[in-house]
């Protein structure tokens, strides 16, 4: 018997439509540290998530300096918050997933076509990408391990 999706179709569909999501990490003091992303989904055979390290203004230059990316690579286990918010809360929903994140690099041939399908995914659903250099910066890689979900994740 194989097993059960870790979504319904109906949190895969409001996953996939989502423009944005907050990543959590947890920073080395063991608090959580909280920021806003975009991100694809893919699925092959494992749900993965991929958020560009992109050239939008940051603190730092090199992206590997990011707050978030020196989490990652001392505590790997990450949660992801995606919801919808609404005056009239009968359309009120979020869902929360689980994994395990890591770096994809652009330079890695192990992993440049999952980097290449990844890029063209995020400019596909994010047109501003057109412009970013997104083929020569790493990702983050999110293999998702548990979710929840709650309220109406159908369409709003």
């Amino acid at each position: 018997m194989p097993p059960e999706p870790l979504l319904s179709s109906i949190e895969l569909a409001f996953l996939v439509a989502a423009r944005t999501a907050v990543l959590a990490t947890i920073d080395g003091g063991g608090l959580p540290r909280l920021v806003p992303i975009c991100f694809v989904v893919t699925q092959s055979p494992r749900l993965l998530l991929h958020s560009p390290l992109d050239e939008k203004p940051k603190r730092v230059v090199d992206p590997h300096d990011l707050e978030r990316v020196r989490d990652i690579l001392e505590r790997p286990m990450v949660a992801l918050l995606i919801d919808r918010w609404s005056e009239d809360w009968s359309t009120l929903g979020w869902l929360r997933l689980q994994g395990i994140a890591e770096l994809v690099e652009p330079d890695d041939a192990a992993v440049g076509y999952e980097h290449a399908t990844a890029v063209a995914a995020l400019r596909d659903k994010y047109p501003q990408y057109e412009s970013h250099r997104l083929e020569d910066r790493p990702l983050i890689r999110i293999a998702v391990g548990r979710s929840r979900s709650w309220g109406n994740l159908g369409e709003d």
